[in-house]
């Protein structure tokens, strides 16, 4: 009898100690999901609502902030735009900058046909070889060519220009602050002006409002109707200024659609996985109370 009794207290207390121990666990679990739960969140709240980085330059206030539809997490590039802002370049910019990251053969991206773009290609004259006697030739540009640089070198495009060097606009968006570098250069583009009074201009430089120092050695290169858009669309400043950054910031980061698509799949496939996982948990620690 002494011996039963022993055995059931002992159970009893065995019992109570394995609840414990079970609920210990299960409000440890319940923590754990607590704090899955808020990490998840803030890291979505994260990447739909993070700000655009901001300007590094101490004229950034003088920028005004634009639309641009590569912006935010569904963001893509206008297509349209793209393929009037290369006009710009091809027709305005190309003569003093270059783009030596990229291939004419990208334009495929911007839907134009292999036959037009081997025949933008074929315009310039590349340098190849050698050839069987071992000499360097001149052949028309292919395809498969890098954008043709308007100067042989540094020191050339230096003479040309009053000792001023224009920079390559392969990564220029990316360099003047990522997306928030579009607006800078958009404010650039459109920023020239004639000097307050009591600004002192030096020979050869022209007044800007958001370049640093508000003296820069390049003219201004936009004007109204200064060039004929192929899809009608009306040249003005503003307009040629909008396409060319959009260009240019699609040069400066080609694959950007390519990685917001797969980061929506991402954060979709995480927001299931969270369901089904927070769902299992559920299942499995329904019984412990």
């Amino acid at each position: 009898m002494t011996a039963s009794l022993q055995r059931s207290g002992a159970s009893a207390r065995s019992g109570r100690s394995d609840g414990r121990i079970y609920g210990r666990i299960h409000n440890n679990n319940n923590s754990v999901m607590r704090f899955t739960t808020l990490l998840f969140i803030s890291f979505l709240c994260a990447c739909l609502l993070a700000p655009s980085v901001s300007l590094a330059s101490s004229e950034k206030s003088a920028v005004k902030k634009e639309s641009w539809s590569f912006r935010g997490i569904f963001g893509h590039f206008e297509k349209a735009s793209l393929r009037r802002g290369y006009e710009v370049y091809d027709q305005v910019c190309a003569s003093c900058h270059g783009l030596r990251f990229l291939h004419y053969r990208d334009l495929e991206a911007l839907d134009y046909s292999r036959a037009q773009i081997a025949a933008l290609a074929a315009r310039l004259e590349v340098e190849d070889g050698p050839n069987d006697t071992g000499e360097l030739y001149s052949r028309s540009a292919l395809p498969s060519d890098r954008f043709v640089s308007p100067f042989a070198n540094d020191e050339a495009a230096r003479f040309a220009n009053n000792g001023a060097l224009p920079p390559d606009l392969s990564l220029i968006v990316t360099q003047a602050g990522g997306k928030g570098g579009a607006d800078f250069i958009y404010a650039l583009l459109t920023g020239y002006a004639d000097p307050p009074a009591d600004f002192v201009l030096a020979e050869g430089l022209y007044y800007n409002k958001v370049f640093k120092g508000h003296a820069i050695a390049m003219p201004p290169p936009l004007f109204e109707g200064m060039i004929a858009y192929s899809d009608g669309e009306k040249a003005s400043i503003e307009r040629m200024a909008h396409d060319v950054t959009q260009f240019l910031a699609w040069a400066s980061d080609p694959s950007l659609e390519v990685r917001k698509r797969m980061g929506l799949r991402v954060l979709i496939f995480l927001a299931v996985f969270f369901v089904v996982a927070f769902l299992y948990k559920r299942r499995v620690w329904a019984r412990v109370r």
